[in-house]
């Protein structure tokens, strides 16, 4: 009986005709994923920089596989393991451009919700191409010296790649923690939920109708509905309608007048809808491209910051609305020639004169923050602190009109609910980034802090939002800690009200994202709140405690107050038994804590964390999975677990 033929050449056995062929056709296959993925423009933000260094590492691959199609073509071509190398490297190449292809065209909201998950898979990546290239026979393939040398760099800086961890956005992480939120009561704010739209650039309506492509595509591959689809789903209604799309999104169900509504549309001439709802118009206006919308529709996308026009994206060069009779008259004909009822609409003033009235009134009441009757001053500011929470517009109008000087000017004010509407007017105006500046450099960040000690119950509250929104930029967290607000911060999470502790968290942990603030945070006692907050499950911190001590734990200080057998005693109960973030959060801390000092590792090894730890090393999120095989092969390093 003969015996079979071996699959894999050996390295001194030269390929046939047939598979000289295959090889070529293989290099020419690596040749092109490298294009197509060269071709990708439209990488999520949140993936942004990891795809396109990967995509730049790839590029360097470009001579290597030039080189190799060279020796492919010579009498003596290529050796069976030169094969197997290649189809390693294909392997390779083939998930990292299925990676990048996600990260192109996938979900943004989904994308940024399992950011951790997608990096773990980028490091994967790193992983394979490194594998491919380490048993390259360079020189049975012909490659240069100069080609391998520059192959040796890209591996190189795929290790340095998996190392490096940059510094997350803090303030999309938050705005994503808050917006999910079933308990806190600003998951609808209409200024974060802009915020969040901006930093995921789905503020247009091309960007929301491909993010609705992506979510369906999404399900469709994930193989059904889920609660983390819902929660994406929602999150999208919200960004629909800060843009003007009155809908909501939804992958089942009966379907919406609305959606009956665009049926008919179908039948309409398309010139008589308008692009951003596709419904019939019944007060076309004309913008400065040229464009018609629905006066309603396109009102509601100016409000909402946006100087571009929705179909073409063109800058505007003013932002004035013609009405355009022409084209009513033409609908309104067709529809008493085809028995269609216009629906019924509110009739609204012209944005030129809505903007002059609105600018004259805020000018007015900017000008009233100074007035010699208190009464007056009150209602000025109260008004202001209304408009601010309206929409972008009216923060850089409140701005652009001097406000800013005069509400930092009434935080010094002798009456508290005077103060109170102050604070949190420019808390609304924080939002904006040039105006976090400006109320910096107004002097306001010690005044809020004065305020945060002393105010009411909803002006500490607010001072405390006020302070984590103005330290979004790292020159403000250095004037915070220098001028002393770590201390009254952590008397509101220790003391405040159930919204005053998550605004007190909020801040702090953005402010300890400093080194210096870390030492402050501790010697005001952040510490023993923090430990408290684990353990009152019926204030649903635990999540916010943990963020902020995983952050303390890199300290020195942190790691000496914080590494006590109590302590690490609550975190093997949280990691028994706490929700999967909780979990993931308590891992990490311990880790951090075990890596420094074994003996509380051991510790918690006597605690019984060792069976919940392997659950979690198998069922537990991304990020946790990561954490707990971390911790699990240093306490085997420690007392030699098998």
């Amino acid at each position: 009986m003969e015996s079979p033929i071996p699959t894999v050449l050996s390295s001194s056995e030269v390929l046939g005709d047939s598979e000289v062929a295959a090889a070529a056709a293989m290099v020419r296959e690596l040749m092109e994923v490298i294009e197509t993925v060269g071709s990708y423009a439209g990488f999520r933000k949140t993936q942004r920089k990891d795809c396109l260094n990967l995509v730049r590492r790839l590029k360097l691959l470009v001579p290597l596989l030039e080189e190799i199609k060279d020796q492919v073509g010579n009498p003596l071509g290529v050796s069976g393991s030169g094969m197997d190398s290649l189809v390693s490297l294909k392997k390779a190449l083939l998930g990292a451009k299925k990676l990048l292809k996600n990260c192109n065209h996938g979900s943004k909201i989904y994308l940024a919700m399992e950011s951790e998950a997608v990096l773990s898979r980028f490091h994967g990546v790193y992983d394979k191409l490194n594998q491919a290239l380490d048993g390259m026979p360079y020189d049975e393939l012909g490659v240069s010296v100069e080609v391998k040398e520059q192959v040796e760099l890209m591996r190189m800086q795929l290790k340095r790649a998996k190392r490096r961890t940059d510094t997350q956005d803090m303030e999309l992480a938050m705005d994503m923690m808050v917006v999910f939120s079933k308990t806190d009561d600003r998951n609808a704010d209409i200024a974060i939920l802009e915020r969040l739209a901006n930093k995921l650039e789905l503020h247009t309506i091309a960007d929301l109708k491909a993010e609705t492509a992506a979510i369906w595509k999404l399900v469709k591959h994930r193989g059904g509905h889920n609660e983390t689809v819902q929660q994406i789903l929602d999150l999208l209604g919200k960004f629909k309608l800060i843009v003007g799309i009155d809908e909501t999104v939804s992958l089942d169900g009966p379907i919406s007048t609305r959606t009956l509504r665009r049926c008919q549309s179908s039948l309409i001439p398309n010139e008589f809808l308008c692009p951003i709802t596709l419904e019939i118009m019944t007060d076309p206006v004309i913008v400065a491209t040229g464009q018609t919308y629905e006066r309603e529709s396109i009102t509601k996308w100016l409000n909402s910051n946006h100087r571009t026009c929705p179909k073409t994206g063109q800058t505007l060069d003013h932002l004035s609305l013609a009405p355009n009779f022409a084209l009513r008259n033409l609908i309104l004909q067709w529809c008493e020639k085809n028995n269609f009822e216009l629906p019924k609409k509110d009739t609204y003033p012209s944005s030129d004169t809505y903007s002059a009235d609105l600018m004259e009134e805020i000018s007015l009441l900017v000008k009233d923050l100074s007035s010699s009757h208190p009464n007056v001053r009150q209602d000025a500011v109260m008004q202001i602190r209304m408009l601010s929470k309206e929409n972008p517009e009216n923060r850089i109008s409140i701005a652009n009109t001097g406000g800013i000087p005069g509400l930092v000017q009434l935080l010094y004010y002798p009456d508290s609910k005077i103060q109170e509407h102050a604070v949190t007017a420019l808390l609304n105006l924080s939002i904006d980034e040039t105006n976090k500046r400006l109320i910096a450099r107004e002097g306001a960040i010690k005044a809020i802090i004065e305020i945060l000690q002393n105010g009411t119950d909803e002006a500490r509250e607010n001072s405390a939002a006020a302070l984590f929104s103005l330290s979004m930029l790292n020159e403000n967290k250095i004037l915070v800690g220098n001028f002393n607000g770590i201390p009254p911060l952590v008397n509101l999470l220790q003391n405040g009200t159930i919204r005053g502790k998550k605004d007190a968290a909020t801040a702090l942990f953005n402010l300890s994202l400093n080194q210096a603030n870390k030492s402050k945070a501790i010697k005001a006692g952040i510490i023993p709140p923090l430990l408290r907050l684990l353990d009152d499950k019926n204030l649903d911190m635990v999540d916010e405690a943990l963020s902020i001590l995983l952050l303390l734990v890199s300290h020195p200080e942190g790691r000496n107050e914080i590494g006590r057998l109590s302590f690490v005693e609550t975190l093997v109960g949280i990691i028994r038994s706490g929700t999967p973030k909780n979990k993931e959060c308590a891992v990490s801390v311990l880790l951090e804590l075990g890596l420094n000092n074994s003996s509380l590792a051991l510790a918690a090894l006597q605690f019984g964390v060792y069976e919940p730890l392997k659950e979690i090393a198998i069922n537990g999120t991304n990020r946790a999975q990561r954490k707990a095989n971390s911790l699990l092969q240093h306490m085997s390093k420690c007392e030699h677990i098998p």
